[in-house]
């Protein structure tokens, strides 16, 4: 997929996820997501922090934590899930047309906003509607990468089917079931798990992180 189609699908997507935003209640803002220990909030704003990063400044705050991505991501979520819930959905309104994004694919950037996305959705029981194209892509990426969730080693050595996009990858025991669901399991949320059948399902919870 070329950037151009790449960015069309982010900027729907981190739109989906504003309007999403706009109609929760403060108690569903302080529910906890399915990405850790962090709440709606401060998944919302992390979303938000990816979206407003640029090059120079995520190489500075890299520095600054020491070279340590994962402990710079939480800093930084933690920090912006002090915004309000208005500023934070203000602010991923205004990112629905840039193009600015940290070092790496812009790919990455899709998988940022559909995955968070429905780690947001998932813990408040709201159905989205990711279109088919932005769920295969990521499942593409993150089926063969291992940086920063390890979807490569969760998934290797089974056969996963989608049972309502067209996809497909690896060979083994089979695991089958909706595209978001497969998803959410490869990115080791165990929650996707429970959409899932087939004799590889087991093997997959496995190497879901211990919570």
């Amino acid at each position: 997929m070329v950037d151009s189609g790449t960015w069309d699908l982010i900027h729907r997507e981190r739109s989906a996820v504003a309007d999403m935003l706009g109609g929760l209640t403060p108690e569903q803002w302080n529910q906890r997501s399915l990405c850790g220990d962090w709440s709606v909030r401060m998944a919302a704003a992390h979303i938000v922090a990816g979206a407003e990063q640029t090059t120079p400044h995520f190489l500075a705050r890299l520095v600054a934590s020491g070279l340590r991505f994962n402990s710079m991501i939480d800093v930084d979520a933690h920090r912006m899930g002090e915004l309000s819930p208005d500023e934070i959905e203000r602010r991923l309104r205004a990112r629905t047309a840039t193009t600015n994004h940290p070092p790496g694919p812009v790919m990455a950037m899709l998988g940022e906003v559909v995955v968070h996305g429905e780690d947001i959705r998932r813990a408040l029981g709201i159905i989205g509607s990711t279109p088919p194209e932005a769920v295969t892509a990521c499942l593409d990426m993150f089926s063969s990468g291992n940086f920063p969730v390890g979807g490569k080693r969760r998934v290797a050595g089974l056969r996963l089917v989608s049972s309502d996009v067209d996809w497909s990858h690896g060979s083994g025991p089979e695991v089958t079931g909706p595209g978001m669901a497969l998803l959410v399991a490869m990115t080791g949320r165990r929650e996707g798990a429970d959409e899932l059948s087939g004799d590889g399902v087991a093997t997959l919870s496995g190497r879901m992180p211990v919570t």
